[in-house]
């Protein structure tokens, strides 16, 4: 048994039993990965995998408990690498990062040039993905980090580290009657007006659909999108009122108008979150702490390996991040 034959066998899994998917993210042949599967399960003694003619069809019960080893075990591989990095000072390696539209375009930029700068042979691979997927990428294992936005709640998976707060903003047209307006516009008004927002406010866990239903107002949304930049396209085009992060709009974004939102729509955290029991490269660290200087360096190390309980300082708001703020 080898790690390599390991770390094949997670990948199909991970994969959804595709072998040539599989094989691509391991960069291997199709032919070899299947050879080594079976070399595998011969010197195991039975079967990973069920089989219908060529296709895999689900992991056996026996496959289930190696498959939670066999993550342990390259977990712990990958942490003895790492921690083998860090002590040769190596400045080369690969992270990669699976966030939102809105934290990959507006938040993560300066951050991740940053740290470029500091590591330049490091490979930084940005996956950009939908909201409701993020934390589940993460526990399959195949991401280092996810840098992801609740509305006050901590992400259940892994090690969440807080990071910033953030408000929604209502984005008009400045010929849009609410344009003129100083002041955020009430939960009431804004349910009288088709809305343009993520794709998450349809879901009923939505803080957004919360907040309406709270104060037994409807909400009509009239689209929605994952991505920031469309949402600010169909305000344009006068489809409606956006929702959206306030670091959604940049100074470029000279022709919409943007106005507070009602305190009914509770104010967000963005989070960094990571595996629990890792050792951290030492660029990720950067990263990091381009990210939130606020947090320390070596208490971050302790947390996420496992050897202390969290404490973080107190996020600071958006507004007063104008390092990040300028991305």
């Amino acid at each position: 048994m080898t790690l390599n034959q390991l770390r094949y066998f997670a990948a199909i899994a991970d994969s959804g039993l595709n072998i040539t998917l599989a094989a691509e993210h391991v960069h291997a042949t199709q032919p070899g990965l299947s050879r080594q599967i079976k070399q595998l399960e011969d010197e195991l003694g039975f079967l990973l995998f069920t089989r219908k003619g060529r296709s895999l069809t689900s992991l056996t019960q026996a496959g289930e408990h190696v498959l939670v080893h066999a993550r342990r075990l390259l977990d712990e591989a990958g942490n003895i690498r790492a921690l083998a990095a860090n002590q040769r000072g190596e400045r080369k390696g690969r992270l990669t990062l699976v966030t939102t539209h809105t934290q990959a375009r507006y938040v993560l930029p300066d951050a991740i040039a940053a740290t470029r700068r500091a590591f330049p042979a490091v490979s930084i691979r940005l996956q950009p993905s939908d909201e409701s997927e993020i934390l589940a990428q993460l526990a399959r294992g195949g991401d280092e980090l996810a840098v992801i936005s609740t509305s006050g709640a901590t992400p259940d998976a892994g090690i969440a580290v807080p990071l910033f707060r953030w408000r929604r903003v209502v984005a008009v047209t400045h010929g849009h009657a609410l344009g003129k307006r100083r002041k955020a516009p009430s939960l009431r008004e804004l349910s009288a007006l088709p809305l343009v927002s993520y794709e998450s406010s349809r879901r009923p866990e939505s803080s957004l659909q919360r907040a309406f239903a709270s104060a037994g107002l409807p909400m009509q949304l009239a689209m929605t999108a994952h991505d920031a930049d469309l949402i600010k396209t169909y305000v344009r085009a006068g489809l409606g009122v956006g929702i959206l992060a306030e670091m959604a709009l940049s100074p470029d974004d000279t022709d919409l108008r943007a106005l507070p939102a009602p305190d009914a729509l509770p104010g967000c955290i963005t989070w960094a979150v990571l595996p629990r029991g890792r050792v951290l490269r030492d660029f990720t660290v950067r990263l990091l702490r381009e990210l939130a200087p606020q947090i320390d360096a070596i208490d971050l190390r302790r947390v996420v390996a496992g050897n202390a309980e969290p404490a973080w300082p107190e996020p600071p708001a958006w507004s007063n991040m104008p390092r990040l703020r300028s991305a």
